[in-house]
């Protein structure tokens, strides 16, 4: 499948655009990591940006609509299972095993984190942002109090990095994609 192929298959089942805004933002942390890894950029970025094709129409049953959804789309199992790894333990009991999921495992919260930091910077960008003005907020429980920083950092930890390597590297990441995530601010 194309990218312009899954973008139509999550508009069918999406029209959030703080949804886009976030698959875009998994899409480009993917795409960042594969690139690290010496990976597969396109399919790591696919499975960043249908990570969450069913969200929308099924909140309290995420993940579970998901296999039927990229299934009929053509998916095969491997690629079906890497976008259900990253609820596990959350919603759904399906562990990350290859560092490809371990990376959507890790990055999935932490980009939403690091979007509630730049929003409240006086640039309200990514683009000047660095891992201690994130490191900063990680403290503060009242600080984007939905995003899950145990599930962060235990994907830090299935990764073998630091907190703070990971932080760094997923910024770097956003920055690629500022303009389409909404977080290039006003630099």
């Amino acid at each position: 499948m194309t990218r312009e192929q899954a973008v139509v298959l999550w508009r069918q089942w999406n029209s959030d655009e703080s949804l886009w805004r976030h698959a875009l933002s998994v899409e480009a942390a993917m795409r960042h990591f594969a690139r690290k890894y010496g990976e597969d950029e396109e399919y790591w970025g696919l499975v960043g940006l249908l990570h969450d094709v069913d969200y929308e129409k099924y909140p309290e049953e995420h993940l579970r609509h998901a296999r039927e959804i990229l299934g009929s789309a053509g998916f095969d199992d491997a690629f079906i299972h890497s976008v259900e790894s990253h609820g596990w333990g959350i919603c759904i009991d399906v562990e990350p095993t290859h560092v490809m999921e371990k990376v959507l495992f890790a990055t999935d919260e932490l980009t939403g984190f690091i979007a509630a930091c730049a929003y409240v910077r006086p640039s309200r960008s990514v683009l000047d942002m660095e891992v201690k003005s994130v490191k900063k907020k990680w403290g503060s429980a009242a600080f984007a109090a939905g995003v899950r920083r145990n599930i962060i950092e235990q994907g830090a930890q299935m990764l073998g990095i630091p907190l703070e390597e990971l932080i760094g590297e997923t910024i770097l990441a956003l920055r690629e994609a500022a303009a389409e995530t909404g977080l290039k601010g006003n630099l």
